[in-house]
């Protein structure tokens, strides 16, 4: 059984330009992060967008909740930016798709910036959880899930939690 991986952006997938000082994207890790972390099971990795979720569109939003619908695939995991996943999360519960698990995922810290990132260790967690859950719409972040309609980030605590 496959696992859909929908990469939308966020930090997770953000680089650092020494030239600018900015943070932006040229390419997804998502492949390396498979690769590194020896994961073993089956996923078909399907690049969306790469933006900031604050940069998200309603229509980047109704393009994710399409692919959900109508992707083959009962398990799936979206890479997404933290400022807005709970959004997300919440526009594809809305849409109703009730036989598939999708756990949205993210990073505080981008995979780019090494040991200090959380990006390998919510991926890891996000495709254990998106296998062992019931249909649903989850936040995997930080070694824990959440069901997304009962989930808020604390900006200043800088983690998900219960609402």
């Amino acid at each position: 059984m496959n696992i859909l991986l929908l990469l939308t952006g966020g930090t997770f997938d953000k680089e650092y330009n020494e030239l600018t000082a900015e943070l932006g994207f040229e390419s997804t890790h998502v492949d390396d992060m498979l690769h590194v972390s020896r994961f073993t099971g089956s996923a078909k990795v399907k690049q969306l967008l790469l933006k900031d979720s604050l940069d998200l569109t309603q229509g980047d939003r109704d393009l994710i909740v399409n692919v959900c619908k109508t992707s083959e695939e009962s398990q799936i995991v979206i890479t997404h930016g933290t400022d807005t996943m709970v959004e997300t999360a919440k526009s594809i519960l809305n849409a109703g798709i009730l036989n598939k698990v999708i756990v949205l995922t993210g990073a505080m810290v981008p995979y780019s910036f090494g040991v200090k990132s959380d990006a390998m260790f919510n991926l890891g967690n996000a495709l254990a959880f998106v296998q062992v859950l019931k249909p649903g719409v989850y936040i995997a972040m930080n070694g824990q899930y959440f069901e997304a309609d009962k989930v808020q980030k604390d900006k200043i605590a800088g983690q998900f939690i219960t609402k």
